[in-house]
């Protein structure tokens, strides 16, 4: 059997996304080329479909029951809302990302960052629904997303606080998939995510076997 190598290096251009399949056993490296730049990762099952609809999809929830904390690393396994392992953690170069916060959106910036979208602001929910467009899969459809790199503080009290991601220039996430998949990600479009730029994210697929 012939082995596949690994694709070429592919860049997301800031503040936008693209969506892509992944097979089981294809590992997804996700890397951060300049530093303190935020990755949203979203994923469904791609054998869970009811009319063409995805019914499967990543979950917080069941990710930081089944892991015992809200801080993934390496070796940790992402689970889907059926309980089944979706990603296993291969490399983390950063050891800090969020699985809380909501991918922004429109809404995000009239709410928190006023004077919101009047200047046409891109949204990592935006870029999401783009990118899964073309698989059929409905905004209302997806849910919190993994925020890789994003350096959320959570204090004693439950305050949930953004700050500067503490990622340096190429440092990755390895993923590896547990089953088919489709995968939306993105180059996150919010200042306060991003210490107040906006630059690209790069990723790879290494196939299965490699």
């Amino acid at each position: 059997m012939t082995q596949k190598s690994p694709t070429p290096l592919q860049r997301i251009a800031p503040q936008s996304g693209t969506g892509f399949r992944l097979n089981k056993g294809d590992v997804l490296v996700v890397i951060d080329p300049m530093g303190e730049q935020v990755s949203d990762l979203m994923a469904f099952a791609a054998d869970a479909l009811e009319d063409g609809r995805p019914t499967e999809w990543l979950s917080s929830g069941r990710t930081f029951d089944y892991n015992e904390t809200i801080y993934l690393t390496t070796g940790h396994q992402l689970y889907s809302n059926r309980s089944r392992v979706m990603f296993t953690l291969l490399r983390d170069d950063v050891g800090r990302h969020d699985f809380l916060l909501t991918p922004c959106s429109t809404e995000t910036f009239e709410i928190l960052y006023p004077p919101g979208t009047a200047d046409g602001h891109p949204s990592c929910f935006g870029n999401l629904v783009k990118a899964f467009e073309p698989f059929g899969i409905r905004p209302d459809q997806i849910p919190t997303t993994l925020n890789i790199f994003m350096n959320v503080l959570v204090d004693e009290k439950g305050q949930v606080n953004i700050g500067p991601p503490i990622s340096q220039a190429g440092q990755r996430l390895e993923l590896r998939a547990e089953m088919d998949l489709i995968v939306g990600l993105t180059a996150c479009s919010a200042e306060g995510s991003n210490n107040g730029t906006f630059k690209p994210i790069d990723f790879q697929i290494i196939p299965a076997g490699e």
